[in-house]
């Protein structure tokens, strides 16, 4: 079975929200040409502001608030 090449995933939205604490970001993708899918990820800050991806796990409801709209906009590329 052949691997995962960055170079077939093509990115068809991606827009990014800044908290205090990390960055969520809703993105859509479609691998190969194949059905595009909505992606979500987070990634925490350190103490420096360096940012490292993490699991997006439970949300606030802040959090929430914000990214609903921008998974409305994904949708659109789905």
């Amino acid at each position: 079975m052949a691997g995962f090449d960055k170079n077939l995933d093509k990115e068809l939205f991606s827009e990014s929200v800044d908290f205090d604490r990390s960055v969520i970001t809703v993105a859509v993708f479609s691998y190969n040409e194949g059905i595009s899918k909505l992606q979500l990820s987070r990634q925490n800050k350190n103490a420096e502001g360096e940012l490292s991806f993490a699991k997006l796990g439970r949300m606030t409801k802040e959090e929430v608030s914000v990214v609903m709209p921008l998974m409305e906009k994904a949708r659109k590329h789905l």
